[in-house]
């Protein structure tokens, strides 16, 4: 999964235990997710685990979620202007990795192209990104 780099910190110190996508996200509950922090980190810089799926109308969202989101009011209403509906991913677990995964390096060892906001690992990921992840290739 895709964050800007304030939004992975915020969940990996624990700050943040929710997550706002506009799309659905069709992951279960006790999935993993690696956590790769967009530029100018642009690295995979952890791990969490997803809790729960909520997908709703972005009002009840803000009820539910609001205060664990790491966003203020008016930014949450900008990211959810014109959708009917968003998804809030709640996370628990979250891990930083002491040595993150470069993009640079992932790309010298794979063909990796990190998601745009979020995708299940390919085959052909780094077998780094799959040992955090505790699938087999």
């Amino acid at each position: 999964m895709s964050l800007r780099p304030r939004f992975a910190e915020a969940i990996l110190e624990g700050s943040k235990t929710v997550e706002l996508r506009r799309i659905r996200v069709s992951a279960v509950p006790g999935t993993t997710i690696i956590i790769y922090a967009s530029s100018p980190v642009m690295s995979v810089v952890g791990l969490a685990t997803l809790d729960a799926v909520d997908v709703d109308r972005p009002n009840a969202l803000w009820r539910r979620h609001g205060k664990n989101l790491g966003l203020t009011r008016a930014e949450f209403d900008v990211y959810l202007a014109v959708a009917e509906s968003g998804c809030a991913l709640t996370v628990t677990s979250p891990r930083q990795l002491p040595d993150p995964y470069a993009l640079r390096w992932l790309r010298d060892h794979a063909d990796f192209q990190p998601p745009q906001s979020c995708r299940y690992l390919a085959a052909r990921d780094p077998e780094p990104l799959h040992v955090l992840a505790g699938t087999n290739r």
